[in-house]
């Protein structure tokens, strides 16, 4: 007799172990199937993200962070610092216990809301009257080397990888992945990135700041084309001056390693041949969607071309009581999207009527000045033929982020031009990761800027620069 559940979700990452907390909160008998180990061999719950994505990745962008102001900034404040030294090992160890912290915390969260942690991989191997059947293999949760569960309800929350390119084999020493590029024990003199995406810019942040010479190459032609134009010119901008050496346009050809490092063939924007030699390269062209060894088809799913499972608008597959959330799903693959998927997934379970606006989901770019955006672009409103308005204020006029020595930056503010409602909100500076927030609890409320133009906000703050933004919209904007 197999264990049955009212819900099992495969993969604890941050749309997964979300997802189980949500429904263990509701009532529900729950089990969540997770794999991932360590590199001690430990079994770790937290996926992806909190494993070496989001979590390690902010660790070490903020202790780079430090010690780039302590070598260059401080003495602005008068503050006289000299010889200052970096060690990557005592960095490395405080990302390492801030990720266990934080994987010891979801365990502590499943005992406490008394969900059953499957340890093992989880492969679909049938229905029946009773409802989908499971096979964990590999850990086991009694000592097993598999065991097959029973669920009403599943929800496939198994997330992605990075996407390697042919011929560029990863080791993770010489030529790395995300993954990789968090755990370098020195800095190299020379490294190079392919890919100018968020895991790229961010990573590459990180080892310019701890003295590599870093030269990004971005296949497509336009840097951060996803973002509003005023954003990523801005971001250029920047991140030419703190030295990232970027290239848009090029084609990456062969890549050799030796012992002194890695040569990379590529072709620039205009057609020329060149080669760039570094001590490292780190690939970041993107992540695909774990949907292999599912075992779908035995209960009749499939992932499509790109590997994605298609679903409706509430993550529904063409299965019934099967749903899937977060990468391997449309969508940004993002962890608050995740997180709100699998939220949405656990109450429709529940019988409720949840709704997710994918339109107020914001991007963040954990970079130094961060850059966060909710909404539309202005180059995605014209080409709909939308009549907008637009507000932009710097946060060189603002008096906090003189203060704290981060005047870099803008808010810009897109509404429609009757109506006022806000359709987009992109910002690039200190803290744009937080101030953001206010912009998704605006747009979600369908407020117009002018609702955020006649909000208190307080002085002397970064936030002020929303307010300015949402005057400016109108035109009055106080303080330029």
């Amino acid at each position: 007799m197999s264990k049955e559940f009212d819900v099992v979700v495969i993969g604890a990452g941050p749309g997964g172990y979300i997802a189980a907390i949500r429904a263990a909160q509701l009532g529900k008998t729950v089990a969540c199937i997770e794999k991932w180990k360590n590199p001690a061999g430990a079994l770790k719950l937290g996926g992806t993200c909190l494993n070496v994505g989001c979590i390690p990745s902010k660790a070490l962008l903020a202790s780079s962070e430090e010690f780039e102001n302590a070598s260059h900034h401080l003495a602005d404040h008068g503050i006289s610092v000299e010889n200052v030294q970096v060690d990557i090992s005592k960095m490395m160890s405080r990302k390492d216990g801030i990720v266990e912290k934080m994987t010891k915390g979801i365990e502590f969260l499943f005992r406490k809301n008394k969900i059953t942690w499957l340890k093992g991989h989880g492969k679909f191997t049938g229905k029946t009257d009773a409802g989908v059947q499971i096979e964990v293999s590999g850990e086991g949760t009694d000592g097993a080397s598999s065991e097959v569960v029973t669920a009403k309800n599943v929800i496939i929350a198994t997330g992605s990888k990075a996407r390697h390119l042919p011929g560029i084999p990863v080791d993770n020493k010489l030529i790395a992945d995300n993954e990789g590029a968090l755990s370098f024990d020195t800095a190299p003199k020379k490294l190079a990135v392919i890919g100018a995406g968020v895991i790229g810019l961010e990573l590459g942040s990180v080892w310019r700041r701890l003295g590599a010479d870093v030269t990004v190459l971005e296949a497509l032609p336009e840097f951060l084309g996803a973002a509003d134009q005023a954003l990523s010119k801005e971001a250029a901008k920047q991140f030419k001056k703190q030295g990232l050496d970027i290239h848009v346009g090029v084609k990456v050809g062969e890549v050799k390693t030796s012992e002194n490092g890695v040569t990379i063939a590529y072709t620039d924007k205009d057609g020329n041949a060149q080669t760039l030699e570094a001590d490292r390269l780190i690939v970041s062209v993107g992540r695909v969607p774990n949907t292999d060894n599912l075992g779908l088809e035995s209960i009749g799913l499939k992932a499509n071309e790109r590997g994605f499972i298609d679903v409706d608008d509430h993550c529904a597959t063409a299965v019934p009581n099967v749903y899937a959330i977060g990468d391997v799903v449309r969508g940004p693959m993002l962890a608050h999207k995740a997180e709100d998927e699998g939220v949405m997934v656990a109450e429709v379970i529940d019988g409720q009527k949840p709704h997710i606006d994918y339109n107020c989901v914001p991007w963040v770019i954990y970079t130094e000045p961060e850059i966060a955006w909710v909404g539309k672009t202005e180059q995605q409103l014209k080409a709909e033929g939308r009549e907008i308005k637009t507000g932009q204020f710097p946060f060189m006029a603002n008096g906090r982020a003189l203060g704290i020595n981060k005047a870099d930056g803008f808010v810009k503010m897109i509404a429609d031009a009757k109506t006022d409602e806000l359709l987009g909100v992109h910002i690039i500076s200190a803290n744009a990761s937080d101030l953001i927030a206010e912009a998704v609890v605006a747009m979600e409320f369908k407020a117009a800027s002018e609702d955020i133009g006649r909000i208190c906000h307080p002085h002397p703050s970064l936030s002020e620069v929303m307010r300015e933004a949402a005057l400016a919209v109108d035109k009055r904007a106080l303080n330029m």
